[in-house]
């Protein structure tokens, strides 16, 4: 495993981590199998875990306090996120700070997360939505320090809402951040543009999310593929987005590399980048483990081929059903 330095904290962090969103989220999850998953993470070298409350209402965040137990002699970085207290995902232009995170709601869901991985210190708390025009509220602010003066947080970082990465610019011009989350893949190359070079220019870590596009940097979806009503891909494959990812990700599988996987290819996409500390897929399976975390050896894309999955930029603007 390849390791890399998370911005101005000093962390040396896996360019590959774990998301944990799946583990309680998605259908088809099974508890033991994502803990076999993990501990094989762990062995692997991966030793960034990126979770959140509203994960499962807390689930996901004690499965990851189980793993710290398993594992006490290793540093493994815990990251996790606080809800919007009105529970709507993403946030909205018009939403205030006071309806998403006011200073005694981000104490609360803090103090639920302490209680949920177990521990007595959080390495790094975000804010699972973001609105740049709350960036200049000191309430926020103050209260995030007061939790790192307390020993109860290490870091603060903000989880930028889907395909809006220059929803976030102020906010880092504050200087109250230490990390960013964004999405980031073959087709979301947006947050080149503007966030990637004001994150380097601030020094801040950077989490590359839904590394697959939701899995459709897979390539095993197909027009045809279907969700159980209760998983959260059911509303997000409707059938407009679906036909189009599929689209675009059958014009990358000419462009694999003989000897490489399309999911390796992605993964090691964003590698390339130099902005990038890590980027969390999701692991579920042991065979998904070993097979992500094989491509966190420090080896990017050759130039030849990262020019030629430039020209696959995909643009996107939110919509109801890309929450």
């Amino acid at each position: 495993m390849h390791y890399r330095t998370f911005g101005r904290t000093g962390w040396q962090i896996s360019e590959i981590g774990y998301g944990m969103w799946g583990m309680a989220g998605w259908t088809g999850s099974d508890d033991q199998e994502s803990m076999h998953s993990l501990d094989i993470a762990v062995e692997l070298g991966c030793n960034f875990f990126d979770t959140a409350w509203g994960y499962g209402s807390g689930k996901s965040e004690q499965l990851l306090g189980q793993l710290l137990k398993r594992h006490p002699e290793k540093r493994l970085y815990t990251a996790t996120k606080i809800p919007p207290k009105n529970f709507i995902w993403p946030s909205r232009r018009e939403f205030s700070l006071d309806e998403c995170f006011p200073p005694e709601h981000i104490v609360e869901y803090v103090e639920k997360s302490l209680n949920n991985i177990d521990v007595e210190t959080i390495d790094l708390i975000q804010f699972h939505v973001w609105e740049d025009s709350w960036a200049r509220d000191e309430r926020w602010q103050r209260t995030m320090e007061d939790l790192k003066q307390a020993g109860k947080i290490q870091a603060v970082g903000i989880s930028i809402n889907r395909w809006e990465p220059d929803n976030s610019l102020e906010t880092i011009k504050t200087g109250q951040v230490d990390a960013v989350q964004v999405i980031y893949n073959i087709f979301d190359q947006a947050p080149e543009d503007h966030l990637f070079p004001l994150c380097q220019e601030y020094n801040l870590g950077v989490i590359a999310r839904v590394p697959f596009d939701e899995g459709t940097l897979t390539g095993t979806l197909t027009k045809e593929t279907t969700f159980p009503k209760d998983d959260w891909r059911s509303t997000y494959f409707v059938p407009e987005n679906l036909r189009s990812s599929v689209e675009h990700a059958d014009a990358l599988k000419p462009l694999v590399p003989q000897g490489m996987t399309m999911p390796e290819m992605a993964l090691r996409f964003i590698l390339s980048h130099p902005a990038v500390s890590t980027t969390i897929p999701g692991m579920r399976k042991t065979a998904h483990a070993r097979a992500n975390i094989a491509a966190g050896d420090g080896k990017g894309l050759a130039p030849e081929l990262l020019a030629e999955l430039k020209n696959h930029r995909w643009d996107r603007q939110p919509t109801e059903w890309s929450q």
